[in-house]
């Protein structure tokens, strides 16, 4: 298994003067220490309902850290696309495949906060179409020059946007996430998004979703790609998964959980009860964490990524021995 963090581009009250070197130094020693990947978060309005942080924005955090790394892979987790414009997104993943010798990973999602959609003159119910017009539209751009696009939101003529460098994968978010009154979506694999994950080259499980629900939409994504007449293996498909995570030495499971509920406390907001965040988030002792990333790999997850939920190096270097070395030779479940 492939395991990435999160990179903390989350803004922490107090800490503003130091957030661009804490960025830097946390990206470099992620490198140094053998993670495969940094992602970021993309919001572009502070989204109280779920987060108590706004978030720097995620390209330029991603440039910002790709001058002081040369081989860990750059992803988002996710870039929420009806808030974007393609031909500047384009313009911007172009420069940042440049600028860091083509390590991007374009992981895309329809969002879900209502004022981001309405901020950038578009409504919640437009956010799939938007989706899949600027996800085609940027990529067109991307892979050449002199390209049109004519979709009903947005519409270009014979333009080219340079520096063309290496076409990135996409990975596109989706699918069931855990049932509850909080939740703002229903805990199924909606029929547009299945077919989106299945377009292009992986997919990104819900950070809300279980084991038992990322292996029952894998079956639904295996399905659909058998249809099509082809499977993951033909593809080179990868099944990512995001989540949260705090490591703590700490000797009692009470005492762990304790220390979990006040850093993940610290960036995302009470909205959902914390027997939510146990039923989703990785929780407990080490041990207990070590199960349930032991539990999404039987599932099939193959790379995942984790919010260390802050910039200290300490955390990071707890990832690397009770993470990423115990799981670094262990092989996710085959495909049927």
């Amino acid at each position: 298994m492939k395991l990435g963090v999160l990179l903390p581009s989350y803004l922490l009250p107090g800490q503003e003067k130091e957030h661009a070197g804490q960025l830097r130094r946390f990206a470099a020693r992620a490198e140094e220490l053998g993670f495969e990947s940094l992602f970021i978060t993309d919001h572009l309005l502070t989204a109280r309902r779920f987060y108590r942080v706004s978030w720097s924005e995620p390209l330029m955090t991603l440039a910002h850290v790709a001058a002081v790394t040369s081989r860990i892979r750059l992803g988002t987790s996710i870039l929420v696309l009806p808030t974007h414009h393609p031909v500047v997104l384009a313009k911007e993943i172009s420069t940042l495949q440049h600028l860091s010798g083509g390590r991007f990973i374009y992981g895309v999602g329809t969002g879900w906060y209502d004022p981001e959609f309405e901020a950038t003159g578009g409504h919640k119910s437009q956010r799939g179409a938007r989706t899949d017009e600027v996800l085609e539209a940027s990529m067109r751009l991307l892979r050449g020059p002199r390209q049109s696009f004519d979709g009903e939101h947005y519409r270009f003529h014979d333009i080219s946007v340079e520096p063309l460098a290496t076409v990135p994968e996409v990975w596109v978010a989706g699918g069931r996430q855990f049932a509850d009154a909080s939740s703002p979506e229903a805990p199924a694999m909606n029929g547009r998004v299945l077919a989106r994950i299945c377009s292009w080259d992986g997919w990104i499980a819900r950070p809300t979703s279980s084991p038992e629900q990322i292996a029952l939409d894998l079956r639904e994504i295996d399905a659909e790609l058998t249809r099509r007449g082809t499977s993951r293996p033909a593809k080179g498909f990868t099944v990512a998964h995001e989540n949260f995570c705090w490591l703590t030495e700490a000797g009692s499971r009470e005492a762990a959980v304790h220390e979990q509920r006040r850093r993940m406390l610290a960036v995302i907001s009470d909205e959902r009860p914390w027997s939510y965040v146990e039923a989703v988030y990785l929780t407990g002792r080490l041990d207990d964490i070590q199960r349930q990333v032991q539990a999404r790999i039987e599932a099939g997850v193959e790379h995942l990524f984790l919010h260390t939920l802050t910039a200290d190096l300490q955390q990071l270097e707890l990832f690397a021995r009770h993470i990423l070395e115990p799981f670094r030779a262990v092989t996710p479940s085959a495909p049927d």
